[in-house]
């Protein structure tokens, strides 16, 4: 295929940063003196920001409100993409790789842009993509194809010179459905790998080893 378009995820993809989203609330709980339970990242998996504010308030007797917690929460987030959050093995070469061979290059995430921004700036790696796309800003989540295809529109791409990074399996299925090839990128956070690895065009297990996304790319 001749590839003019990559469009990447970035928690679990570009970024080793799925781990804060499960350890976001006991790291909180753990700030106010108190010790999660092991249950903690179940218990809040399924929630809404503001639904898992309350469970924590009512489980651990926490003498904030939810609207604090949630600020607290939100502090701790911040702090990480800030701060402490780092790309992947194999993902800044990669990223110069396809500037040097004129391949368009963007983000398509679920996360707050803000967010995306000063992780990449701490990182000194802004000036590697052309665009970012955020689930919030297109009004769609990535159970539907919206984002994918704003991205690919956005530089008058076709689906045939089109790949898209991305590491969770509804992403991946929501991808495939509208036509687009797909490159899988293994994280741990990801439990069904075994149909990661049926449904995408190649799967990646690291960025250091790209053989099988180069060759698929190479091919007619």
């Amino acid at each position: 295929m001749k590839l003019n378009c990559v469009i990447f995820d970035f928690d679990g993809t570009l970024f080793d940063s799925m781990y804060l989203w499960d350890t976001v609330a006991e790291s909180y709980v753990r700030s106010r003196g108190k010790e999660p339970k092991p249950t903690v990242r179940e218990e809040v998996r399924a929630l809404s920001l503001f639904q898992a504010a309350e469970h924590l308030k009512k489980e651990y007797d926490l003498a904030e409100t939810p609207e604090e917690i949630m600020a607290g929460i939100d502090g701790i987030i911040e702090h990480f993409y800030r701060d402490e959050v780092q790309p992947k093995p194999g993902v800044v070469p990669f990223l110069k790789e396809l500037r040097a061979k004129g391949v368009d290059v963007c983000i398509a995430t679920a996360t707050d842009r803000y967010l995306i921004e000063s992780a990449l700036r701490r990182c000194g790696i802004e000036n590697l993509f052309d665009a970012i796309f955020t689930c919030s800003e297109v009004g769609h989540g990535k159970d539907e194809p919206v984002i994918f295809r704003r991205a690919m529109e956005h530089f008058s791409a076709q689906r045939s010179s089109t790949v898209v990074f991305e590491d969770a399996i509804h992403a991946i299925e929501t991808a495939k459905k509208d036509g687009f090839t797909v490159a899988a990128v293994f994280d741990e956070s990801e439990k069904r790998q075994d149909e990661v690895r049926v449904l995408a065009d190649c799967y990646i297990t690291s960025f250091e080893h790209l053989e099988q996304f180069w060759a698929m790319t190479a091919a007619d």
